[in-house]
């Protein structure tokens, strides 16, 4: 039976690679939401089965137009918090007005839910249109959780992973398990999600997890290296570090941001509640595996490589 899934902010790495995959599926036809359909690759471009529709996330009109033959709509946006908070509300209002059934929020990250308010702002978005998903009385909201993505994991942003010295970095003991998945592995659950029908609410999936230590061992077995650790202080000095570097300049973002993401992915209050395994054509991706499918010059620009060879 022929199944039509919107893609909103279609041009994204993380959607493209979503796309590849509902592709492989001869039912399934795309209706993909961007600024400039300019920007998506021409594989998926020049499918028969992808139409697009051009607009911006304030544009009613035209995310009315691409909502309307929708079966489900997943939400792929990456920005800023108003494109994160009041753009997705603008996706879900034309869902709504639609009839679209489903709507998979553009969450793709540890368990938000658990958060307070403020505590890691990036994610107050996602807590808010969770809370917003839930008043509407036609659409569903689907939430697919899968921990921090892998690719960013071994980038120089999160400050774990220093591939010229063969070092792993930690704060803590060493024993806080990292919950993690890459962005292929993500986008094979998103897709089996897309195409599931039953599936509304939280949905939780992992490619792996495993503590520093468990991490090092993986790192050897793929490069033949053995890192050096490097403990920077417990998590009550990381919690003191990030806050006081907040504090001092809460404009630059950038300087602060990772070391919260350090704490609030290993302190255990943004664990996943449970692991699915309901897709068992789906194998999850392990940080041995990730690991030595790349290079080892390679490993620090995996997310820079995400959906290069679609």
């Amino acid at each position: 039976m022929a199944y039509t899934v919107g893609i909103a902010g279609i041009t994204g790495k993380f959607a493209c690679c979503v796309v590849s995959n509902l592709l492989k599926q001869p039912e399934v036809s795309i209706r993909g939401f961007c600024r400039d359909p300019t920007k998506l690759p021409e594989s998926i471009r020049s499918s028969p089965r992808v139409h697009l529709t051009k607009g911006e996330a304030g544009d009613k009109s035209a995310l009315n137009a691409f909502a309307k033959t929708s079966d489900v709509v997943v939400c792929c946006y990456l920005g800023n918090e108003k494109l994160m908070n009041d753009g997705q509300k603008h996706l879900i209002d034309a869902c709504e007005a639609q009839g679209v059934r489903r709507y998979l929020a553009s969450d793709y990250s540890l368990d938000f839910t658990k958060l307070e308010y403020g505590q890691l702002a990036s994610k107050d978005p996602m807590k808010h249109v969770k809370e917003y998903l839930e008043k509407q009385k036609v659409v569903r909201g689907v939430h697919v959780l899968i921990g921090v993505f892998m690719d960013t994991f071994v980038s120089p942003f999160f400050g774990v992973v220093n591939v010229k010295e063969a070092k792993l970095s930690y704060w803590g003991t060493g024993e806080e398990i990292w919950e993690s998945t890459s962005y292929a592995n993500a986008a094979e659950f998103v897709a089996a999600v897309t195409l599931d029908e039953n599936a509304v609410g939280i949905q939780n999936f992992l490619g792996d997890r495993k503590n520093i230590f468990q991490i090092a061992e993986a790192f050897e077995k793929a490069f033949g290296k053995k890192p050096t650790l490097e403990n920077k202080g417990t998590l009550d000095e990381l919690k003191k570090t990030m806050l006081e570097v907040q504090a001092k300049d809460p404009r630059n973002i950038y300087a602060y941001i990772a070391l919260f993401y350090n704490y609030y992915c290993t302190n255990g209050q943004t664990y996943l509640s449970f692991i699915s395994n309901k897709y068992p054509h789906i194998k999850p991706e392990t940080f041995e595996a990730f690991m030595k499918a790349r290079t080892l010059k390679q490993l620090p620009g995996s997310s820079q490589l995400v959906g290069s060879n679609i």
